[in-house]
């Protein structure tokens, strides 16, 4: 294996990490405070980390295309990362993670069968697993409803794949200012969003460093994705950082003591195993 695709699949991995980590802060602040102000403060954080980042290595600004591209991203990224935090707060952190990143993991693949061609049998197998995997998560079970937060979780999955479709294109001409005019796009949203909302009861305050936390961690996984772009192949690197889920699952479950039924643990395994087997070329 050369050492460009070591090197984007190592990138990509690191990805998969920090986003796991930003969802968890993430979700954890959603159970306390109004979804579109956590991903307002959060996004808002990481719009000042890629700033800052920028005119310390110096990055020159990228042409007008590359920032259209970065705020096209910044706009489905918004919507998802919102519908994400909400499926998270209200749905079960082991259980909607792996839905979510399934769906992101797919929709580049085919974007890339209609560019590249038909994809290998292996990754054939990882599409049918996947539908698989998802039918025995949701699937209902006497103890646990696991259910709640599946549609928003897929809807999160799609924009999620749209935005690194983006994100690529953005990720070009540029690393950090991409990532500078997607994040002003999707701060910019949710500010606009948040001053119609009624009066939070609950000052943010009590949540503030979940939801910084998960702006750092989520800006940096977003770096890490584009620069794994700029080293491979798009679809490669989008289904290796849709690997997420695995430290959301691991945190949710040492920190916050989740159980999960011994068919839907199945079910995220094998959402889990999809998603590397598309990787495979």
């Amino acid at each position: 294996m050369a050492f460009a695709t070591l090197q984007a699949s190592g990138l990509s991995l690191l990805a998969a990490a920090a986003w796991g980590g930003g969802d968890f802060a993430g979700g954890l602040a959603s159970k306390h405070a109004s979804v579109f102000r956590v991903v307002a403060v959060a996004h808002g954080c990481g719009l000042l980390a890629s700033l800052a980042m920028a005119f310390l290595v110096g990055e020159p600004v990228p042409p007008l295309s590359t920032l259209a591209w970065g705020a096209f991203a910044g706009f489905v990224g918004a919507f998802g990362i919102a519908a994400l935090y909400q499926a998270l707060a209200v749905g079960r952190m082991g259980v909607v993670a792996p839905i979510a990143a399934v769906v992101t993991g797919i929709l580049p693949v085919l974007v890339g069968i209609s560019t590249d061609g038909l994809p290998a049998m292996w990754q054939l197998g990882g599409f049918v697993l996947a539908l698989v995997s998802i039918w025995m998560v949701a699937r209902p079970d006497e103890y646990i409803d696991s259910h709640r937060g599946i549609g928003l979780a897929a809807l999160a999955g799609v924009a999620f794949g749209l935005f690194l479709i983006a994100s690529r294109q953005a990720g070009q001409h540029g690393l950090f200012w991409p990532l500078i005019a997607a994040r002003a796009t999707s701060t910019a949203l949710m500010l606009s969003i948040v001053i119609f909302l009624p009066r939070a009861e609950q000052p943010l305050r009590v949540v503030l460093w979940p939801m910084v936390l998960s702006g750092l961690l989520d800006s940096a996984g977003n770096a890490l994705f584009i620069a794994a772009t700029q080293h491979g192949r798009l679809d490669v690197a989008a289904v290796l950082s849709s690997l997420y889920p695995a430290s959301t699952v691991l945190l949710a479950r040492f920190l916050l003591d989740e159980k999960i039924a011994r068919l839907q643990a199945w079910g995220i395994a094998c959402a889990l195993l999809s998603v590397a087997l598309i990787s495979v070329r």
